[in-house]
């Protein structure tokens, strides 16, 4: 783990060896300019605990997250917005350290595009995985 910390760009900016646009700084948090911005605004906020996917920090150090991204989005202004977290290659998560995106939607050509592949639903499946999630939470 040491060793993908230290190549880690985010820890690194926590450490202020790559300069940022920090916006808001905690005891465990930071929100900073995406340098390669969706629309004028998109902020990221990262916990300063190193993990690469959400389930692997701890919640003490995601309770500023969306406290933070509400100051974000009033200080931009937007009335239409994303708050983004990806998880894995698969759903487009680029720095292994977990981070939040803030992303403005002014216009239908910045901020986030989305497509919605929405699922055909049987109720027998849908009571059966609820039944499963249910007793795992």
């Amino acid at each position: 783990m040491a060793g993908k910390m230290a190549a880690c760009i985010f820890c690194k900016i926590i450490k202020g060896e790559i300069p940022s646009f920090k916006l808001v700084e905690t005891d465990k948090t930071l929100a900073f300019l995406d340098i390669n911005p969706l629309s004028r605004g998109h902020a990221l906020i990262i916990p300063k605990f190193h993990g690469a996917k959400l389930a692997d920090i701890p919640d003490e150090h995601l309770a500023d997250i969306l406290p933070i991204a509400k100051k974000l989005v009033k200080a931009t202004g937007a009335e239409e917005y994303n708050i983004l977290q990806n998880n894995g290659r698969g759903a487009h998560q680029l720095v292994d350290h977990v981070h939040f995106h803030v992303i403005p939607k002014p216009n239908e050509k910045e901020g986030l595009g989305i497509s919605w592949p929405q699922q055909p639903t049987d109720m027998d499946k849908l009571k059966a995985l609820f039944e499963d999630l249910k007793s795992k939470v």
